[in-house]
């Protein structure tokens, strides 16, 4: 079936540079001067106007002649500009400095392996870089092995005695004055950025998002927002200012974190309470002492929370907002998290990727769209202004309302491609397409379900088996005797090509006093109750510690499949049959 979204069609959005309409609108220049930033960690904060005029400092000092002691970077001699970072005040000066003069930069991941961050200089090819301190001893040798120039590599944040930091250069250019380059055009086909994908199997790929792209996906926001203000007017937030802030922990070189804090952080003033990365203990402190107001969470951080000692004592009073993405959330975590936070709080999920720039799908505010908009139990929602998608099984052909097919996407927001990638774009963008690799169904509303990823999507005697669904029954275990479960295809199938569903399961403080023998017995018990016979985990299932899981919270299930394979071979366990 074809879909087109609900929601009215976005307004025309100026031409240029994305940085102009995220600034330099017009309407921003009767803004307050806010408190646009503040770090948790060390309580420094940034007032937007002190942000925009650092901004201007550090696009000079990135782009600016070399004759006045600027770096000259530029777009036209090919220049991509690596950072990898943790998050911090700067990193979104950064981001809207590289985009003031048009020059695209890379998203390294901070938490990057030498092969990985290899693999991600290789493909991307950075030519120069911006890191952390912390990060220098693991960057220079792999630089060195790549040919980038130890000159090159600058600090980010902290102190490196010798090399010069991204602070220093800002600095440099206030106190010499030099003349500002001010912002570069651009077109909708510009290159922005590069984001890494987290493919669930292969080496990460270079997804090229445009000015254009993030334009749109601003341009969504706005017409969201107009909605949403039709047919309710929030309270005003619990702050001593009276705006909203934002808990800012989510990795910035990640698209939910990127376009989350610096992008839509600026369609409104909003303060961005930024934390280097996610601590479960630093959060629920931070939450109550700044009256955290927006909390966008991603499932394992939804896991931590609803699971910590600490977090029946915090005051979550002052939320008014809980948005969960990045990964699929099951519906009783949801529930969990929902009983948390104040009862008029709204509670939505969506579902993205990096290829449509962030977002595709959302949940509505209940009312809108002439009453269409409303809560759906399970539901990532409907599709976003501009959007159009199809369900296509396996053949090519339309599915039928509830019908399960891999959703393929269509809008002015799924990005150019990826980066010196000709076979994975053949695949994945064709006519206009984007082929997602995850299977939904539709209801008659337009409502979207997802069932699982295509690719770990297994075939047992013939029939499809999603292991979310096996999950899903695992975890609604009455008596709560896990917190967390991933399931995957391991061999053991009657075919030497078939593989057959095994769970990993992390057990609760419930299931821990009842023993991991007795956890596994019951389970086996309920699921096979629950579930028909092909369906059954015949691969086994294993107490794990936890699940080891990326950056933005979607369980490693390659990890946990090799590892057992690995064992089999080596006679550690026997497959389950």
């Amino acid at each position: 079936m074809h879909f087109k979204s609900m929601y009215p069609d976005i307004p025309p959005l100026p031409p240029g540079n994305i940085h102009n309409l995220c600034l330099r609108r017009p309407d921003q220049a009767d803004w307050p001067d806010y408190t646009v930033q503040i770090e948790a960690k060390t309580g420094k904060s940034r007032t937007f106007r002190e942000f925009i005029q650092r901004v201007d400092y550090a696009a000079t000092a990135l782009g600016g002649p070399f004759n006045k002691g600027c770096l000259g970077l530029c777009a036209e001699k090919n220049d991509i500009i690596g950072i990898m970072s943790e998050n911090s005040m700067d990193y979104v000066t950064f981001v809207h400095a590289c985009l003031a003069i048009a020059t695209p930069f890379a998203l390294i991941s901070s938490y990057s392996t030498r092969f990985e961050l290899k693999h991600a200089l290789q493909l991307s090819k950075s030519t120069c870089l911006f890191v952390d301190d912390k990060f220098i001893p693991l960057v220079l040798p792999v630089a060195k092995e790549l040919g980038i120039s130890s000159k090159k590599i600058y600090v980010m944040s902290g102190h490196v005695s010798g090399r010069k930091s991204f602070a220093q250069m800002i600095d440099e250019v206030r106190i010499k004055k030099v003349e500002k380059v001010g912002v570069k055009e651009a077109t909708e086909d510009t290159l922005a950025y590069l984001v890494f994908s987290s493919g669930t199997s292969g080496l990460p790929k270079a997804v090229m998002l445009s000015h254009g792209n993030i334009k749109v996906s601003f341009g969504q926001m706005i017409v969201l927002a107009q909605e949403v203000a039709e047919v309710y007017t929030p309270p005003e937030p619990k702050t001593p200012d009276g705006l909203p802030k934002t808990l800012a922990f989510l990795p910035m070189h990640h698209s939910y974190g990127l376009h989350t804090y610096c992008f839509r952080a600026f369609v409104a003033p909003n303060t961005m309470v930024i934390l280097p990365k996610w601590n479960t203990d630093l959060a629920l402190s931070v939450i109550p002492k700044y009256k955290v107001t927006h909390l966008p969470l991603i499932p394992s951080v939804v896991h931590q929370l609803v699971h910590h000692p600490k977090t029946a004592k915090t005051d979550f009073s002052s939320v008014m907002m809980v948005g969960c993405g990045a990964a699929y959330l099951p519906v009783e975590l949801g529930q969990r998290m929902a009983a948390i936070i104040p009862v008029e709080a709204n509670f939505a999920e969506g579902y993205g990727m990096s290829e449509c720039s962030i977002s595709a799908v959302t949940q509505p505010h209940p009312g809108t769209l002439g009453g269409r908009g409303k809560k759906v139990l399970g539901t990532t929602g409907i599709l976003l202004p501009g959007m159009e998608a199809r369900i296509v099984r396996e053949d090519g052909s339309g599915a039928d309302v509830d019908e399960v097919g891999e959703l393929w996407l269509k809008g002015p927001n799924i990005a150019l491609g990826y980066w010196n990638n000709e076979k994975a774009n053949r695949e994945t963008f064709v006519d206009g397409w984007l082929h997602t690799g995850d299977r939904f169904r539709v209801d008659k509303d337009g409502y979207f379900f997802y069932a699982d990823r295509a690719k770990d999507t297994l075939k047992v005697s013939g029939a499809q088996v999603s292991p979310v669904e096996i999950e899903n029954v695992l975890l609604l275990h009455p008596q709560r005797i896990i917190q967390d479960a991933t399931v995957a295809g391991v061999s053991g199938g009657r075919t030497s090509d078939e593989k057959v569903p095994r769970a990993w399961v992390v057990l609760s403080q419930s299931g821990k006093k009842m023993g991991a023998g007795a956890v596994v017995k019951e389970l086996e018990r309920w699921h096979q109750e629950n579930l028909s016979r092909y369906k059954w985990l015949r691969g086994g299932i294993e107490v794990v510690k936890e699940l080891p899981k990326n950056p933005t919270g979607k369980t490693l299930r390659r990890v946990l499949q090799d590892k057992y394979e690995r064992e089999v071979a080596s006679g550690k366990v026997k497959g389950k049959l």
